[in-house]
Parts: structure tokens; C-alpha cells; sequence
């Protein structure tokens, strides 16, 4: 079991994780807008106040599933679309947080060449790195 108080603290390269919530708010107020349609349309329609679906849409509400359900039926869309779509955004996240490869010259001083060679860094606890390139 995880425990806070022997937790070092957090290595300063490191980038926070985004919270499910926020996640899920950032779709459903995605979703409603894409659809032209406005808070209290959407909160009438799932039977939730206007305050507590914008609680969720900001991330700041956790909502029960009863809940979620509710909010996709007044949307329009299913559950897993919904899950779905923040998987989606989750993997994208992570995308953009990976670590990027340097490409460096690096001469061989025994054959006098000189090689592109890739050169990482740090790259954390998942061990994969992304690489640009640019003609």
C-alpha cells in the first residue's frame, strides 16, 4: 500500500498527472458546446442543478456513475463514447508530455566521421521517447 509520509518529494522534471475528473469535465463541456447547447439545457435534461454540472465540467466534482449516465442521455451519447473520448485525451496528454530524442553529431575520433546519433535522457518511469524530425 502506498504511503504519503515515507513518499520523497516529487522529482521537479516530472510532470503531473492530470486527474480523471478534469478530464472527463473537459470532454462533457466539449460535447454540450459542439452541440450549441447550453448549461441549464443539459442540467434540466440529466435532473442535475446547473452549479453541480458546472462543478463537473471544471473538474472540480467527482460524479457518480448514476450520475454520468444521466448527463450522456441528456447529451445524447453513450457511456463509452464518453469514456471513450477520455481515453483519448488521456493518451494525447501523454503524448505531449514524452520525453523528445536530441539528434547530436558526435565525432568518432578513431575513423574521423562524423554520425547523427541519438542522444536521451531521463526518460522516466515509461521508458519511451518520441522522436521529431524535420526535413
Amino acid at each position: 500500500m502506498f504511503d504519503p509520509a515515507k513518499a520523497g518529494p516529487p522529482d521537479r522534471r516530472e510532470q503531473p498527472r492530470p486527474l480523471l475528473r478534469t478530464v472527463l469535465g473537459d470532454v462533457l463541456r466539449r460535447t454540450r458546446r459542439e452541440q450549441r447547447r447550453t448549461l441549464a439545457d443539459v442540467a434540466r435534461a440529466a435532473r442535475v442543478s446547473m452549479p453541480y454540472l458546472s462543478e463537473v465540467e471544471r473538474g472540480r466534482k467527482e460524479a457518480s456513475s448514476e450520475v454520468l449516465a444521466a448527463i450522456c442521455a441528456a447529451l445524447g451519447i453513450e457511456l463509452a463514447e464518453l469514456v471513450t473520448e477520455v481515453g483519448s485525451d488521456l493518451l494525447l496528454q501523454r503524448a505531449r508530455s514524452s520525453a523528445v530524442v536530441r539528434l547530436d553529431v558526435v565525432r568518432d575520433s578513431a575513423s574521423r566521421s562524423s554520425e547523427p546519433r541519438a542522444v536521451t535522457s531521463n526518460l522516466g518511469a515509461s521508458n519511451t521517447a518520441t522522436c521529431l524530425l524535420a526535413a
